[in-house]
């Protein structure tokens, strides 16, 4: 996105090492600094018009799905539950530190707790942004009638933000999409 937008004088607002992650490819299998994601972040809500929180919770949906085509494994087809626990599991290799925990999760709800440990703005951010992958990949799994809402917002002041998940369970016989 930053690469389109040629009239923005990106300098003043990123760091060099920032602007070097945007010139490279980036690797599902490497690991890059958060200051910078969080910098580039704010850098594109600032300056793309309708990058609003909307915006970064359909950008979470889809990369849902192309996690999932990355990471096939955490898919449990027909279950969105272990789907859940599996992503639990993966957490720790996307992250170094507890950036969400899953503390309730039964059939057909979820209650997801995150902290980013970023400034306000990058922080509702990427609560939006887990909010549309996690409906994502509980539809992936084959969870109907997905409704995610965040409670308790981190920003506002809270220690955690809390994003509570409620489904119907998968259609028996049904295939989950891909």
């Amino acid at each position: 996105m930053i690469r389109r937008r040629k009239d923005v004088n990106w300098m003043s607002e990123l760091r060099v090492e920032d602007l070097a992650l945007v010139q490279q490819h980036i690797s599902p299998d490497v690991w890059y600094p958060m200051a910078s994601f969080e910098r580039l972040g704010l850098a594109i809500l600032a300056n793309f018009e309708g990058a609003g929180m909307d915006a970064v919770r359909l950008w979470g949906s889809y990369s849902a799905h192309q996690f999932v085509r990355e990471h096939a494994a955490v898919l449990a087809a027909n279950d969105p539950v272990e789907t859940l626990m599996r992503l639990r599991v993966q957490r720790a290799t996307l992250f170094d530190f507890a950036a969400f925990d899953i503390p309730t999760l039964i059939e057909g709800h979820a209650v997801l707790t995150m902290s980013y440990g970023m400034g306000p703005t990058a922080e509702e951010a990427a609560c939006h942004q887990t909010l549309g992958f996690c409906e994502s990949m509980v539809s992936l799994a084959g969870g109907q009638n997905v409704q995610g809402a965040l409670g308790e917002l981190s920003w506002l002041g809270t220690a955690l933000t809390t994003l509570v998940l409620n489904w119907d369970p998968p259609v028996s016989g049904q295939r989950s999409p891909r």
